[in-house]
């Protein structure tokens, strides 16, 4: 880990400040900003999507965001550097907000891979694989982005895991509340007026979507290959 005393020049790396020559902390910088890459992913997802489902989760990591920041405003621990990065948005560093998001994000994912979607095709040992594999990425990122915070000395070893304890208790919560409560409604918040003109879409009952989507889009493309062939014939 480096120490920022006795150093003088930093690199700007978007919002993390990194010391030159520091590889691996000019590579930490840009994996401690992945959760923002993921609430842009999230924004995009929903805008062409319009899934309940994906609407809820990312609803669920709003709230987690709120937590957060309760707890923060609660607690009022400084951060192991104080002053030292001048982009931060509050002084307050328990529990870590990057990774009370990331560990939400992760572990609500794993319970959506692993209860959520079920297997609906016949290749059951490699839907179980590119699970597996999935999952073990999902996990070095979380680890990955809480070690950066650490690294980066914007939190202590103590607030990291605190907020990926936080994280992982709100992620199971609000997964098995959109499970119990909030699924059953969605078919008719899918009726709503205002939900069809928005072409906002429920798929809860599809145990596996991208086997569905897969399939759906295969067969209409050759059911419109056989038309074109026809109408050229």
């Amino acid at each position: 880990m480096f120490q920022p005393s006795g150093f003088t020049e930093y690199l700007e790396v978007s919002l993390p400040p990194v010391l030159l020559g520091d590889l691996t902390g000019q590579v930490l910088a840009y994996i401690t900003l992945l959760p923002i890459a993921i609430l842009v992913g999230f924004v995009t997802l929903i805008v062409f999507k319009r899934e309940l489902h994906t609407i809820s989760f990312f609803g669920g990591l709003i709230l987690n965001e709120g937590v957060n920041w309760l707890l923060k405003h609660i607690l009022r621990e400084p951060r192991p550097c104080a002053g030292a990065h001048t982009t931060m948005h509050t002084e307050y560093g328990m529990p870590s907000s990057h990774s009370q998001f990331i560990w939400f994000f992760v572990v609500y994912f794993f319970l959506f891979l692993y209860l959520r979607m079920h297997q609906t095709n016949n290749a059951r040992c490699v839907d179980l694989l590119w699970r597996h594999i999935l999952s073990i990425i999902l996990l070095g990122i979380a680890l990955s982005v809480s070690y950066s915070r650490v690294y980066l000395l914007y939190h202590t070893w103590s607030q990291v895991f605190y907020g990926g304890v936080a994280g992982s208790t709100i992620g199971i919560i609000w997964f098995f509340f959109t499970q119990e409560v909030l699924t059953p409604l969605f078919p008719k918040i899918a009726a709503w007026p205002i939900s069809e003109y928005f072409l906002v879409r429920d798929t809860s009952l599809i145990p596996n979507i991208l086997w569905f989507e897969y399939t759906v889009t295969r067969s209409e493309a050759r059911n419109r290959q056989r038309k074109l062939g026809t109408k050229l014939q």
